[in-house]
């Protein structure tokens, strides 16, 4: 599917800062990314948000000597800081995200907000599967999506969850599943861990 992300991995690019924000498990991509390139560790600020499921990578990431280093409990807390950065970025600005796909996608859509293009990020997918997904009839968001079909925490509908991925929203798309035939609702498969 067209609209569908993909990611890459970590690498390291030329630049005069470099700007790295990831949860759970990314924090590994991090380390990776910022042992494989030493000389990036004075000029990186990390923005690290530990994972939903538990994976906290707060003292390694600390421990790796970044020029500033920023934890966070929840990217709701953290965004205030990361629309500051982009907003506040000259050339030269290198952009990673590494983790789920619910926090690349919210970067990438503050970084298009800041007027980034929506390629400058390099990013990496690590740790869960999980989607967050818009109900398209309440409009609101639902995080940490596993199940599909699944029941909209906002509205209460029965939706199913569609591969189309919206960059605007930073979010897939939650449909009606029994509009036609109200309460014939197929069981819920976790699809997305």
């Amino acid at each position: 599917m067209k609209s569908r992300p993909l990611y890459g991995t970590l690498t390291p690019k030329q630049g005069s800062s470099h700007f790295i924000v990831a949860d759970g498990e990314g924090g590994d991509a991090v380390a990776a990314l910022l042992n494989a390139a030493p000389d990036m560790k004075p000029l990186a600020h990390i923005v690290y948000i530990p994972g939903a499921n538990g994976t906290d990578l707060t003292a390694l990431l600390e421990g790796l000597g970044a020029r500033v280093f920023h934890p966070a409990p929840s990217y709701a807390s953290a965004s205030q800081r990361i629309r500051k950065v982009l907003g506040d970025a000259h050339m030269g600005l290198q952009l990673y995200v590494a983790g789920t796909e619910g926090l690349i996608g919210q970067v990438q859509r503050d970084a298009i907000a800041a007027g980034l293009p929506h390629d400058a990020l390099t990013t990496e997918q690590r740790g869960s599967k999980a989607r967050r997904v818009q109900c398209v009839h309440c409009k609101g968001i639902t995080e940490n999506v596993t199940l599909d079909p699944f029941v909209c925490s906002h509205c209460g509908l029965n939706l199913f969850v569609r591969d189309h991925y919206s960059r605007r929203l930073a979010a897939f798309q939650g449909v009606c599943i029994d509009a036609e035939d109200p309460g014939e609702v197929p069981p819920s498969e976790e699809r997305f861990k």
